[in-house]
């Protein structure tokens, strides 16, 4: 290196060492100056809409036994805690008669890279059994007839109206903690009880799989299937238009329309810096006549791309002619399923390129049915071989026996055998 070169690296060297500030202070200042003040930290966008959290933490204390919060002065706790000493043990026995090994049966079922998104048609007010057959899921969305309910009355219940609705919510939760499903009776009689029937049995599932509500928001949907969560001021410019029964022989709600659909996020009891997850429910009617008119649902579920899907105790909707939509929906864009024998009938199953498996016996529908669909399921259960099913999935079959089964997309080979198996359809040939 030259003298000059020498030289001039270092005046670059003082002037750049001469022109950094000392640590804590500005630039030109010494470093006895005043720090300089930190730009204010950016602040989170607010979460659309109005936020029931402080209603869905007192519900799950108060209907699931979630936590051990104190109860505020306008709530009975000797009526609150004579209903937790009926619910404790009806939880963990459900866990552990049910939860555990159900989990463990149908995780070993589940392929590799399984979609996280999962479409419960039919579901009523089951996120427990959505949670139990897909545990690693983050979202969940149940559709049903059942609008979701006001969170806003538990706030102002007196003594006798909160006994009386312990006691509807005990007689009505039965059948979902002993028998795995929810009756149609049960459900209905919750649509016009003073508690939210469907965001009390959510609460519940969230309880026996160990998560606890974070947010609690409602909304409707855009004409493009979009979500557009309800402000406190649209909440209450609706509050006088009673939410609509849904088919007709279901009962009218006594709640606002703004009460139909509802968004709750949730994560692990305990665990404030877990990953939440996201569960919603849309009140509709999936049948062709109402999903004409309106495809609102039907665009929602499409932007949500492949599914993990599961259906069960659905009244052989799936096999009706009156629900060709949804059932189209499922075949073209899920590519996992679970249910009982009222999920996707054979001939339209294997049409769309899926196998399916099955487990435990099935000799006939538990209720009347399509004898076509029934015979069909019938030899689909007497040519595989018998697979044990050590748990209730959904319905019994038609001689008391569980019955569950799976319906998937193939593996290469397995799509390969199936195609040289099966007729070719004509070209032309719409579907069914």
């Amino acid at each position: 290196m030259t003298r000059c070169s020498t030289a001039l690296l270092a005046t670059l060297l003082l002037v750049s060492c001469s022109s950094k500030a000392p640590a804590g202070a500005r630039t030109g200042q010494d470093a006895s100056s005043a720090p300089e003040t930190p730009a204010p930290a950016p602040q989170p966008t607010p979460a659309p809409g109005k936020d029931f959290a402080a209603e869905a933490q007192l519900l799950y204390r108060v209907i699931a036994c979630g936590s051990d919060a104190a109860l505020p002065a306008t709530i009975d706790a000797k009526a609150v805690e004579e209903y937790c000493k009926w619910l404790a043990p009806k939880v963990d026995n459900y866990r552990k008669a049910y939860v555990d090994g159900a989990e463990k049966f149908l995780g070993k079922l589940e392929p590799p890279g399984l979609p996280t998104t999962v479409v419960y048609p039919f579901g009523g007010g089951d996120l427990l059994s959505a949670i139990t057959t897909y545990p690693n899921a983050t979202e969940y969305t149940t559709l049903s007839l059942e609008h979701a309910g006001d969170p806003r009355r538990i706030d102002a219940m007196d003594g006798a109206t909160l006994e009386r609705s312990l006691a509807l919510f005990r007689k009505s939760s039965v059948g979902l903690l002993t028998l795995n499903d929810s009756t149609s009776e049960n459900l209905m009689q919750l649509e016009k009880a003073d508690i939210p029937g469907q965001i009390s049995f959510f609460l519940v599932g969230l309880k026996i799989h160990g998560f606890e509500p974070v947010s609690l928001r409602y909304f409707t949907l855009e004409p493009d299937g979009a979500i557009h969560y309800l402000t406190a001021e649209e909440i209450a410019t609706a509050e006088s238009k009673i939410a609509k029964k849904l088919n007709q022989v279901w009962v009218s709600p006594n709640f606002s329309e703004a009460f139909s659909n509802v968004e709750l996020v949730f994560r692990p009891a305990g665990q404030p810096d877990a990953a939440t997850r996201v569960h919603r429910h849309i009140a509709a009617n999936l049948s062709d006549e109402f999903l004409k008119k309106d495809d609102r649902v039907l665009k929602h579920l499409l932007a949500k791309g492949k599914v993990s899907a599961m259906t069960k105790a659905a009244s052989y909707l799936l096999w009706n002619q009156a629900f060709v939509r949804i059932r189209n929906y499922l075949l073209d864009n899920m590519v996992f399923m679970v249910s009982d024998s009222t999920g996707i009938p054979p001939r339209y199953a294997t049409k769309a390129g899926f196998v399916q498996e099955t487990y435990g016996q099935f000799t006939g529908p538990f209720l009347d049915a399509s004898k076509q669909h029934s015979d069909d399921f019938v030899k689909l259960w007497s040519e595989q071989p018998q697979r044990a099913l050590p748990f209730r999935y959904g319905y019994p079959e038609a001689s008391k026996h569980w019955h569950m089964l799976i319906t998937r997309r193939p593996d290469a080979k397995a799509a390969a055998e199936t195609a040289a198996a099966t007729p070719p359809e004509p070209a032309a040939s719409p579907r069914p």
